[in-house]
């Protein structure tokens, strides 16, 4: 009865939940406070995204390079990482200042070589065109600025100088005609502004306008494909938006906050920031007043004294310019004119976007007076204060330390880039920095993405190479030991430690370093393992080669569908290399060990002399890799051709200074010898003897006892000669002994 009953009362005992542990949250630096914010979208996980995109009037460079490399990794990682929606729009500036002025400068300055003139006609001609050029050079007050300016003097001077010369000495006149080409080349810039000035105003056909910046655009979307920056949702063209443009102009004049002045249109911005619902310059409130940041946000064609005098207030920017002779235009209700610049992205994003979008994306130069313009028009347009809820900012880019600028001419060309490094060494180099500071784009910069490449590459290859190790399908299935527990619990401390940095503003800089240590304790056990002739686990290894591929993935470093490591593609061609070719591999790769096997045994050293031909000279050729090591399989990698020749070279370079360091010893042991051997042919009584000029007497045995003064040795002098002249009797008596035994032998 009493078991009964006990049994009855027996029940579960009470569970205790674990303690929760607070997890990380995504923050982004948001420039409107000037802080890291825990990201929250508006609606839910749908993420609303603008980004300004390129004016294109000139090649991409590093600095367009710096912004969508950097935009596409957030993008990335927001979508796959932390699986957002992101609806990601981009607008290109097909309509400016600077691209009007281009496109009519270069259509001046084609017609103008078309004439082929003469050289001397063309020397007056650049006269005329440098004396205005002066006057700009004078006036300029930037030191950067002024550094080019006096740049491109120098040169078209020197370049004049010589013509000038060549015609006085009365030079061939190919050679003259010739010079005057590279004048006329040199000179292209002071040409473009004199005749711009003089006929620009006569240009009209509009497709001039349109002609650069459609090539140039396309040369854009060509850059950002070879980068393997994702396209945009929706692509906006400035060209293609006028009457969204004109219609939100109206309603921003409607709203009170927009006045019109001969033709134009301008944002007041006194009217705006009295408002108390309003702020002006959010992002940059100490620039306010700034007139120079303002000039250049109004534009170039923009900035004369008749048109800032239109203005009810210097700080007022323009959303509607009424357009001069030589610039495009369209019909409005307040004549014929075309958008300033800030009003594009408003009204575009706008558009698609709506009243609020949760993140809009720029550069660091762009913050006043653009996006603090567009703010204020914007919210003056949807009459509230939240148009955008996270703005981002990139750093800039300097060239091994300098400023890069295109109006400035010192920038690289992303296709100079690419001609240097690989797109995914570029991706690794902006990886390796944070998105939000300055990147330095140097040669120490890409050697240590093109050195972390490396390192990844080859802990891949050895993974692979460890997978295709022959077992069944139990067989992958190996017991853990302490060593894989603990490379199993560093794992997933670095997956966390990788987490919290992404939460951290998406520190990539972290990440790339988390992962650098992971990869570094992967090989400390691979080679751990291999010392002891063990096989490491391949179910460990493949799950976290696997998840490196992933993140690197992510971060648009690796494309394709391969499970772990970088592709390997054949030239113009959609099949996997090495899938293809490496069961080919592997049965060379046996053989030759077995070939080698025998030859060790019979020693045929002829035969292993060609089998190190095949590995050392032939496969690099192929772009494979053979690893020989000592008890254990050669391990077999297909890597990049010029990567394998390059270390080719370089092992040829090491062995080399290693034949020349041995020469070096061998002859600095003979040279040693050799006076070692002329001393010991000296016998001690003649050594001193030499020294005339320390000693004058000296006893019968050739030993000094007074000094060249006639002064008595001391005698701790004589204890140190003593010694001296013990150790040269020494190896006298060894000379000689050779000496005798050479004669007896």
């Amino acid at each position: 009865m009493e078991r009964g009953e006990a049994k009855m009362k027996r029940s579960q005992p009470p569970w205790s939940p674990p303690t929760e542990v607070k997890q990380p949250e995504l923050r982004l630096y948001n420039s409107l406070t000037r802080s890291k914010e825990i990201f929250r979208p508006q609606n839910g996980k749908n993420v609303l995204w603008y980004c300004c995109g390129p004016t294109v009037y000139d090649a991409s460079h590093m600095g367009h390079a710096r912004s969508y490399i950097s935009f596409d990794i957030l993008r990335r990682i927001l979508m796959n990482y932390f699986k957002y929606d992101v609806f990601y729009c981009m607008n290109i500036t097909d309509v400016d200042d600077k691209i009007i002025k281009r496109a009519r400068q270069n259509h001046l300055f084609d017609k103008y070589r078309e004439k082929n003139l003469a050289p001397t006609p063309l020397l007056q001609d650049i006269k005329a065109a440098l004396k205005p050029f002066t006057v700009k050079l004078a006036e300029t007050t930037d030191p950067d600025k002024k550094q080019m300016l006096e740049r491109i003097n120098h040169t078209v001077l020197s370049s004049l100088k010589i013509l000038e010369d060549m015609i006085q000495q009365a030079f061939p006149k190919g050679e003259i005609t010739q010079q005057a080409q590279v004048l006329l080349v040199e000179a292209k810039d002071i040409l473009s502004d004199w005749l711009d000035v003089q006929f620009g105003s006569q240009v009209t056909d509009n497709t001039i306008f349109s002609k650069l910046p459609k090539y140039w655009e396309g040369e854009y979307h060509k850059d950002m494909d070879e980068l393997n920056v994702l396209p945009a949702d929706v692509l906006t063209r400035v060209s293609e938006y006028i009457p969204e443009i004109v219609q939100f102009v109206q309603q921003v004049i409607d709203n009170h906050y927009g006045y019109i002045s001969n033709g134009s249109v301008y944002f007041d911005t006194v009217k705006f920031d009295s408002n108390e619902k309003h702020s002006y310059a959010k992002l940059v409130p100490e620039a306010v007043g700034d007139q120079q940041a303002l000039h250049e946000g109004e534009g170039d064609l923009s900035i004369s004294a008749d048109r800032l005098s239109e203005k009810r207030s210097p700080n007022d920017f323009a959303l509607w310019k009424a357009s001069k002779p030589g610039e495009p235009s369209w019909d409005s209700p307040w004549g014929k004119g075309r958008p300033g610049w800030h009003i594009e992205c408003s009204a575009m994003a706008g558009t698609i976007l709506g009243e609020s979008m949760d993140i809009h994306g720029g550069g660091f130069d762009l913050r006043f007076p653009h996006h603090d313009n567009e703010l204020a028009q914007s919210e003056a347009y949807f009459e509230n204060d939240h148009w955008v809820r996270y703005f981002l900012h990139t750093g800039h880019l300097t060239i091994a330390g300098c400023k890069m600028s295109k109006s400035l001419k010192n920038f690289i060309t992303i296709k100079e880039a690419l001609n240097a490094n690989t797109s995914r060494q570029l991706r690794l180099a902006f990886l390796m920095h944070t998105w939000k500071d300055t990147l330095d784009y140097s040669s120490n910069t890409m050697e240590s993405a093109i050195q972390y490449e490396k390192f990844l590459n080859e802990f891949f290859l050895n993974v692979k190479d460890i997978l295709r190790t022959p077992t069944d399908f139990t067989g992958q299935f190996e017991k853990w030991e302490e060593k894989e527990v603990a490379l199993n619990k560093r794992f997933y401390e670095k997956k966390a430690a990788v987490h919290r940095a992404l939460c951290d503003n998406v520190d990539t800089r972290t990440v790339i370093e988390e992962l650098r240590t992971l990869v570094s304790q992967c090989n400390t056990y691979i080679a751990a393992k291999k010392s002891n002739k063990e096989l490491p686990n391949r179910m460990l290894l493949r799950t976290i080669a696997t998840y490196l591929t992933e993140i690197l993935k992510i971060f648009g470093a690796i494309e394709g569908e391969e499970p772990i490591g970088f592709p390997v593609r054949g030239d113009g061609q959609n099949l996997n290399l090495e899938t293809t070719v490496m069961p080919y591999l592997k049965v060379l790769s046996d053989f030759r060990e077995g070939v080698r096997q025998i030859a060790r045994e019979k020693k045929v050293s002829e035969v292993l002399q060609l089998c190190d031909g095949l590995r050392d000279d032939i496969l690099p050729e192929l772009g494979v890799r053979f690893e020989d090591h000592e008890g254990l399989c050669t391990v077999v990698k297909l890597v990049d051709r010029e990567t394998l020749l390059r270390e080719r070279e370089e092992k040829k370079k090491i062995e080399e200074a290693k034949i020349r360091k041995k020469e070096e010893a061998t002859q600095k042991k003979r040279e040693l010898e050799a006076v070692k051997l002329a001393k010991m042919k000296i016998p001690p009584s003649e050594m001193f003897r030499l020294e005339k000029e320390k000693y004058s007497k000296f006893d019968e045995n050739g030993f000094p006892t007074h000094d060249t003064e006639g002064k008595e040795l001391s005698k701790g002098q004589s204890k140190k000669l003593r010694k001296l002249y013990e150790t040269q009797e020494k190896l006298y008596n060894e000379y000689v002994q050779t000496l005798q035994n050479g004669s007896t032998s």
